[in-house]
């Protein structure tokens, strides 16, 4: 099974940001869509992505003039990315290998969409599910 598993059953609306927002509005915008990291976007390319974790690193570091940064400047770069053909293992295995919760999915260097860890998980279990219940159906003759 692959990504494009996973993006065919969405309506296909990313939320994104460009690299010049303040921090303090992406964080709203973070809050107010209970959305855990968001891709940022200039000219239709990812650039990287700001995620919650970058959030708490820099008011750690830097204190509350965090909020007042772009979040270009505050953001994980580069991103880490697949293609819609990436099967659903490679990128959970990407994803743990390097400690990330979300992945945008790129086609020609173009973003065409955004998974997280969860979906993965959510697809792959759906999966096994199915297949088990499959089993159960094959042995009690049915």
């Amino acid at each position: 099974m692959t990504i494009a598993a996973i993006l065919q059953s969405r309506n296909g609306e990313v939320i994104s940001v460009d690299p010049d927002m303040p921090v303090s509005a992406v964080v709203k915008l973070l809050a107010e869509r209970r959305i855990g990291a968001v891709p940022v976007i200039q000219g239709g390319r990812v650039l990287g992505i700001f995620s919650e974790r970058d959030v708490i690193y820099r008011l750690g570091a830097e204190g509350p003039a965090t909020l007042d940064r772009k979040v270009g400047e505050v953001m994980t770069a580069p991103a880490l990315t697949v293609e819609r053909s990436a099967r659903i293992l490679s990128a959970l295995a990407l994803m743990t290998q390097r400690r990330i919760r979300h992945l945008p999915v790129v086609e020609d260097g173009a973003m065409v969409g955004f998974v997280s860890i969860g979906d993965l998980v959510k697809q792959r279990i759906d999966r096994i599910e199915a297949e088990a219940e499959a089993m159960r159906l094959y042995i009690a003759g049915n």
